[in-house]
Formats: C-alpha cells, structure tokens, sequence
C-alpha cells in the first residue's frame, strides 16, 4: 500500500477513534444534562404552583385563577401541565424545530430519560380542587443535545476530509523526490553513472540527495578506473601473447627445425649402418629437447609461479628465493609465512606471488641490499604482504617503474591496497594488504587439468 494512503488510513483510524471517545463522553455528559435540567423544571414548577396557590386563597373565584395558573404553562419548554379533573385545562410545551431534522428514535433511546410525573395537591379555603399534574417533556432538550452533537460530528467530519485532503497533497509533494531518486537509482542500475540528483529539498532529503550524488560520483570513477584497468589488462594480455609468439618463434622454432633435420639425418645413417654417426646426431636431439623444456618451463613460470599450483603458496615463495639465492649468494633472503596463509584461494596466491616477485625482482636489481626479507601474515579478513630490504632506496619515490605499477594495478583490481615506504639511504619497503578471497580463480582449474592433477 502506498505511504500516502497508509498516513490518511492512520489519520482516519486516530480520528475515529477520537469520535469514539468523544462520543462515549458526550453521551454520559449529554444524559446527565438532560437528567438535571428537567428534574430543575420539575422543581422550579412545582414551586412556581406552589406559590400561586397561597394568592388563590383570597380570590372570588378559585377555579378561574387556577385555570390562569396552568395556562400560564403553556410555552415552557420541559413541562406538561394539566388540573386533574379538568381536561380542558392543559398546557403543553411547544416542540421546537431543528434545520437538522427531528431526534432519531436510537438516538432518544440512547440519552434514555423517561418523563417524570409529580402531583401538586390544591387546597383553597378547606376545599379541594384536586390537583395539578406536572410532568417533564425530555423532547426538546434531547433535541438541543442532538444538535450538538450533530454539529460537532459535522465539524469533525469536515476536519478530517480537510486533513485527509491535506496530508495526500502534502506527502505527494514530500514523495516526489523519492520518486525522483528512484527512477535516478534505477538508471544507476542500467549503468548510467553520470545521473545526479538536484532540486531543493528539505534538510532530510537532501542528506540523502548529497549522499546519493557523491555515491554516483563514486561509482562514476570506480566505473571509469574499471575500465582503464580492462584496457590495460587487455594490453598487458596481448604484450605477454607477443613476447610468448616471439619466444616460440626465436627459441622453439630453430630447435624445431634443427630436430626435425638431425632426426633425418640419423634415420638416413641407420638405413646406411652407420650406427656411430647417428647417435651423434640423436644425442643432438636430446640436447635440443632438453633446451625447449628449459625454455617451456620459464615460459610457464611467467605465466604462472612455479610451485603454486602443485604445492601451494609457500613452495612458490621458496622458489621464487632460491631463484635469486642461486644467483646472488651474497645476499640474505629470510621469509616467513603464516600458516593461516597457506591455505588462500587461487587469486589470493597469484597475487601475493607477483607481489613477493616484483619486490625481489627490484630489491636485487637496483637496491644493492645485504637483506631481504619477506613477510606474509592474515589479521581476519586481511591478509598483508611486506618485502623489505636495506639497500640504498629509491632517489625518486615518486617515479615507479612498469613493475611496480603493474603490481599495484593488480593488487586494486582484487580489492586491495598497495604501499611504499622509502628510506633514502636505509632501504625501501612494499607493503600489499589484500582482503581474504574466497572466490577461486577460474584459472586453477584449467592450470590443474593442464598438469594433471
């Protein structure tokens, strides 16, 4: 149900409710009223015959002034007067008129005064001439309650369509920027990222309109750097395809072509016994085939880290060390890994992988370090990467290399945050703090079908 409609239903309920109440105090208060003021006529009539019976007494004509004193009645609005004995003798009060229309009968029933009838016994001169019948008409005073009450439901009534009319203007105004930052949202879930929100709008919404316009801008940029990282990837993707096309070609072709030729030439020697010189041309083979796996393996290792697959991250770590222990000795490589990391997703490892590489990669090439230590520890959900050296750091922190920037391009494409610190003199640090992905790259299981297992 619409919010406009749920307030004037919660308005009616409020004001029906009200009537209810209003209602069940009117009507005690209407009753009682309607109580008092006739048993006050009936006093106030009872005392008015009263005393004009004590004159009656020094008159000629007792009868007379007695029919005087009832006609006297007639116009009272509550009482109903008669002599006993005398029919003709009789006033009754004048039933009053309403623009509203005469009572209901549910609604005399409701107040529930009956009339009340008293005798006033007339005694002149030691003579008795009966009595006078005095008897209460709630009619007209039930009429004045209805009245009231009649109008006061009116202006209730009229107040309440009134408000109703008011709050469905007012919440249809107030809605109509929601309306408008709902057709906004869902542009921005089509993907239009450059809608904005504008207009003036009270304090409360337009909270939510700056909230909304700096969330689109957000989603604008992030959509943007998306993007940017999309082209380089694909960039990256087709400058590794070029550098493998040129390796096969520069490495595996000639050994290719020079098996496919010593394999002829040994077939021809072994048809023509010549069984010494074949083998040396075998033997060149094997050479060649050993040469080609050597050169498919680094191809695989820049593809992939060695190790990462078959035995987890750190074996590929460990290799990536050796790697450089081989070749520089005099250098100290410590490493130390948690064991809640060992255990990561695919993605996680590629990553962290690259990170530790390019790091190292840097470390030994430029730094001219004595230690190198490497460090990967999971607080939670994050998981942080530091490779630091002592060597003598970066003149310009600045200015990054293609690796460097490479690698933090990597590290913000799965969530993650990628910092420097420099000590110009002392050594330089890279720290990755990467969030724990639990998503498996699709490229394990094609990595592990590849290899076999």
């Amino acid at each position: 149900m619409p919010l406009r409609f749920r307030l004037i239903g919660l308005v009616c309920f409020v004001l029906v409710v009200s009537l209810a109440l209003g209602g069940l105090i009117a009507y005690s208060n209407a009753s009682r009223s309607v109580r008092t003021e006739m048993r006050a006529a009936l006093l106030v009539g009872r005392q008015t015959i009263e005393t004009a019976i004590e004159r009656v007494g020094g008159s000629g004509d007792p009868m007379r002034e007695l029919d005087d004193l009832v006609a006297s009645f007639k116009g009272n609005r509550h009482l109903r007067v008669r002599l006993g004995g005398k029919a003709a003798t009789f006033a009754a009060p004048v039933v009053e008129r309403s623009a509203l229309g005469a009572v209901p009968a549910w609604f005399v029933g409701l107040i529930g005064v009956p009339p009340e009838t008293e005798r006033v016994p007339v005694v002149v001169g030691g003579r008795d001439y009966g009595a006078i019948v005095l008897e209460t008409d709630p009619y007209n005073e039930t009429l004045e309650v209805w009245n009231e009450f009649s109008e006061s439901l009116m202006t209730l009534t009229m107040f309440g369509g009134l408000t109703m009319i008011l709050i469905y203007i007012f919440i249809g105004r107030t809605l109509r920027p929601l309306n408008r930052l709902a057709d906004a949202l869902e542009e921005i879930g089509d993907g239009h990222y450059r809608t904005r929100v504008s207009g003036r709008l009270t304090p409360e919404l337009s909270r939510l309109r700056d909230s909304f316009n700096r969330m689109a801008a957000r989603l604008a940029e992030t959509d943007a750097e998306n993007r940017r990282l999309n082209e380089q990837l694909l960039s990256l993707q087709e400058e590794e395809r070029g550098e493998l096309a040129r390796d096969l070609h520069d490495e595996m072709g000639p050994y290719l072509f020079a098996i496919g030729v010593d394999a002829m030439t040994a077939s021809r020697l072994l048809n023509e016994t010549r069984g010494i010189e074949a083998a040396e041309h075998i033997q060149s083979i094997t050479e060649a085939v050993r040469h080609m796996q050597q050169r498919v393996r680094h191809m695989l290792g820049r593809l992939r880290p060695v190790g990462l697959a078959e035995f987890g991250l750190r074996e590929a770590i460990e290799n990536l060390v050796a790697f450089w222990r081989r070749r520089r000795p005099e250098i100290c490589f410590q490493a130390a890994i948690s064991p809640e990391c060992e255990e990561l997703g695919d993605l996680a490892s590629t990553t962290i992988c690259r990170v530790v590489q390019e790091a190292l990669s840097n470390a030994v090439r430029h730094a001219e370090p004595k230690l190198v230590t490497i460090s990967i520890d999971r607080n939670g959900d994050e998981i942080r990467v530091a490779v630091a050296d002592d060597g003598r750091g970066m003149r310009e922190p600045g200015r990054l290399g293609y690796g460097l920037t490479g690698v933090s391009e990597r590290v913000r494409a799965v969530g993650g945050q990628l910092r420097f610190s420099n000590r110009l003199g002392e050594g330089f640090v890279v720290i990755a703090v990467l969030p724990h992905l639990r998503v498996q790259d699709p490229l394990s299981t094609a990595t592990a079908e590849a290899t076999g297992t």
